[in-house]
């Protein structure tokens, strides 16, 4: 049986419904029938498809997916609730009423335990009810998908939030003598990762290896590459890689893991050597670090290289040693701490702001002033400027002397 298309006679001013596509899989001739008149009298704009048995309608729903099915529960290949389960099965988005007999009270119930969204008795469904029953398990079945999507998506974000959790670094920092405080900001919103990265190891012969790094862009992309860089630089640095070696192999990683040839990665590592109070840095596109000694910040004498993935294989970096004080530290930071304006023109923080900042500050302790940067750069932007921010304060102390023991903090958005 094919019943032509109703259309509903709308309410003045209302929106028409669409039409449902109703399925109908009952075995007598005559409750079908019946059906198909009590459809016409509803005013329901709809189409109706009628079998017989379960198997033919399974193959139906497989030509074209039901908005409702309307589901005898005493078929000839299927019965009560195992029949309910089978509609299901093949057409998970559709809304199923059950039919029952009079004798059947608890036939109707048991069916919606099963999953079905309501039931109808035979002899007792007038056309408004059914229009009623109808409605009603659309939109039981539409609010029962979304909530099972909104389980669904919180769960994946429980996931990823944990993933991304196990990929902020941990800084690898035996010697009480240096102390690494961090902050890492990412851009997008409900995220802990971003395209910046940065790291701090101490290998056993004392050096201490820092880096920092912004990919471009702000995706999840950018995140998953930022993080293939860090881990990549701190198993390079541990198996003794170093300067320009290590910059050119974190290229090649670079161009090997993204998704398009236009992604690239500003980076910047540091080698600090304690014994003989110098630092080397090796940068590829990124600021340099600033060294904060003696209630001053400067920026020491460095040679900039292109940024990994721009030129690959140009390979132009230059390592420069800078000679440190005793006791102080070196600030490393990405483009999301100054980048930001400081007012309602277009002028941007940059790293003179920055070290006005720094200095204007007057912190000793590291944990207060990264939150007094991270704040005051936040402020002062207003919320114009949404990039990944990362900021990592290394200080140390002359060899010998006790100092805090060594700790991270990560502050999300």
């Amino acid at each position: 049986m094919t019943a032509p298309e109703t259309s509903q006679v709308p309410r003045p001013g209302a929106e028409p419904e669409p039409p449902y596509r109703i399925l109908l899989i009952e075995d007598d001739p005559g409750d079908a029938l019946l059906v198909e008149e009590l459809l016409a009298d509803t005013r329901l704009g709809h189409t109706l498809r009628w079998k017989k048995t379960l198997a033919d309608a399974v193959t139906e729903i497989q030509r074209g997916r039901p908005d409702i099915v309307l589901l005898d529960l005493h078929l000839p290949d299927a019965s009560g609730v195992a029949a309910v389960g089978a509609v299901q099965s093949a057409c998970p988005s559709a809304a199923v009423v059950v039919l029952t007999g009079l004798a059947e009270s608890q036939a109707g119930t048991q069916a919606m335990a099963g999953g079905a969204q309501d039931y109808l008795v035979k002899g007792q469904v007038e056309p408004d009810l059914l229009a009623r029953v109808l409605r009603y398990a659309m939109h039981r079945k539409q609010a029962e998908q979304a909530n099972a999507e909104l389980l669904e998506n919180r769960i994946h974000a429980q996931e990823n939030a944990r993933l991304e959790r196990g990929l902020l670094p941990e800084p690898l920092l035996p010697d009480p003598g240096v102390t690494a405080t961090s902050r890492y900001l990412p851009g997008r919103q409900r995220a802990l990762l971003g395209g910046d990265f940065l790291d701090v190891v101490q290998t056993p012969d004392g050096m201490v290896h820092a880096v920092i790094g912004d990919v471009s862009g702000h995706g999840p992309d950018e995140a998953a590459l930022g993080a293939s860089l860090r881990i990549a630089w701190r198993a390079l640095t541990l198996a003794g890689l170093r300067g320009v070696e290590l910059l050119g192999l974190l290229e090649e990683v670079l161009v090997a893991e993204r998704l398009r040839t236009d992604m690239f990665a500003t980076c910047g590592t540091l080698v600090l050597d304690r014994a003989a109070n110098v630092v080397t840095v090796t940068l590829a596109g990124h600021h340099p670090p600033l060294l904060c000694a003696n209630g001053s910040v400067r920026e020491p004498e460095t040679t900039l290289g292109i940024a990994l993935g721009i030129v690959p294989g140009h390979r132009g970096w230059r390592p420069t040693t800078t000679q440190l004080p005793n006791a102080d530290a070196l600030l490393l930071y990405t483009d999301g701490l100054v980048e930001g304006h400081v007012g309602p023109g277009r002028g941007r923080l940059g790293t003179a702001g920055l070290i006005e900042l720094i200095e204007r500050a007057d912190e000793p302790d590291p944990e207060r002033l990264l939150d007094h940067l991270v704040t005051t750069a936040q402020q002062l932007d207003g919320g114009r400027h949404a990039d990944d921010l990362a900021v990592l304060h290394l200080a140390w102390r002359p060899l010998g002397s006790e100092s805090r023991p060594s700790g991270r903090r990560i502050t999300d958005q």
